[in-house]
């Protein structure tokens, strides 16, 4: 017997897929807690200011099943004229009728709202974690990445979704260096449109931010379903890096003395958090710390260029500075994550400096009838 109920006991939410789900997978990562719950913090989470969700459990035979979360982003509908709504952290044992169930209880809400279709998973914005992994099982998620398991797609597909975009990883390692020819064109366009590089700088902590607040809004605003985060969203959302990111894997590209670029890299955190059971404690500090250090794998979260700048290799001078930071500090080298899959003007770029498409995210989406 399967029942759907409404929860808002983040922890029971949040535990759920390493208990049941994850359990003895080799690959998954549990992410800590903390951090899982600041994401779905309706009260302190400046994104839900514009947006609301609503959690749901499934049950089955009196035990956890499966869980969903169904959003609301008004600034979604109201900058792309939709009326979209969305699912996210979607978790289920391998059982179509329980996945039907957290649909069906997640479709019905959005419906009520008078929204006309559902997308994701999408957990809970385009700015968090978005969808789901269906090509790249052979290897562990770097940090803010999904995970999931195969069945999910046949859960998801059979319950009437379709494919409305393809988000696509690419890995690019130390020992495939990226062609000396790149390298002297990058060089070549830096000098001929004097093109400046510098590194975030902490002790500037929210100018800084700022930059690159305005940069990532403005570069990435004709892209399939951004919604441009405000600024209290982008800094509740970056915050907690200041700590964790050195100040030399944040780029900023600057033309004639004016910001037109950046890039961002983060450690591959997982490394770390692996094992540690989504939560740090006197007992795991030392291990945690010491695998902190260890880390080898890095991840670019982000990279944009003002449209205006996009012609002059500001793309390509953060592409293979980015690579020279990683080989200095050790790395192994990093996942390039994630673009579009219709981002030719990427995608190209990112290809002929070697790396490899070696992961595919999938967004789907479905009609519903609004109340």
């Amino acid at each position: 017997m399967i029942s759907i109920a409404e929860s808002e006991d983040l922890e029971l939410f949040l535990t759920f897929p390493a208990k049941t789900i994850y359990k003895d997978d080799p690959f998954y990562v549990q992410q800590l807690l903390d951090e899982e719950k600041k994401l779905l913090d309706s009260k302190n989470n400046p994104f839900y200011k514009n947006a609301k969700r609503k959690l749901f459990l499934a049950y089955k035979n009196g035990k956890i099943a499966g869980r969903i979360a169904a959003v609301v982003n008004y600034r979604h509908n109201q900058m792309h004229n939709d009326k979209v709504g969305f699912f996210g952290f979607f978790e289920s044992i391998e059982d179509l009728d329980v996945a039907r169930d957290l649909f069906k209880a997640a479709e019905d809400y959005l419906s009520k709202e008078g929204l006309d279709r559902i997308r994701g998973p999408i957990s809970p914005s385009m700015n968090d974690v978005s969808g789901l992994l269906v090509k790249g099982f052979f290897a562990e998620p770097v940090f803010m990445m999904p995970y999931n398991k195969a069945y999910y797609m046949d859960l998801i597909e059979q319950n009437g979704f379709k494919k409305v975009k393809d988000l696509f990883a690419f890995y690019l390692s130390v020992g495939n260096k990226p062609k000396e020819k790149l390298k002297r064109l990058s060089l070549y366009a830096q000098k001929k449109f004097s093109i400046q590089l510098r590194s975030f700088s902490k002790k500037n902590f929210e100018n800084d931010l700022r930059v690159i607040h305005k940069l990532y809004c403005e570069a990435w605003k004709d892209n399939w379903g951004f919604v441009p985060p405000t600024f209290e969203e982008f800094y509740y959302g970056t915050k907690d890096f200041k700590t964790m990111v050195p100040e030399e894997l944040i780029i900023i590209a600057q033309k004639d003395g004016h910001p037109c670029g950046f890039s961002a890299i983060i450690p591959d955190f997982n490394q770390a958090l692996k094992g540690m059971g989504g939560k740090i404690t006197p007992f795991n500090a030392f291990k945690l710390i010491y695998r902190l250090k260890k880390i080898d794998n890095y991840r670019l979260i982000t990279l944009g260029v003002l449209p205006e700048c996009r012609k002059l290799g500001v793309d390509l001078l953060l592409y293979v500075k980015s690579f020279e930071v990683v080989e200095k500090r050790g790395g192994k080298g990093g996942e390039l994550s994630w673009t579009l899959e219709d981002n030719e003007a990427i995608n190209k770029p990112i290809l002929k400096m070697g790396a490899e498409h070696y992961k595919t995210y999938r967004i789907y989406e479905k009609e519903i009838t609004p109340h």
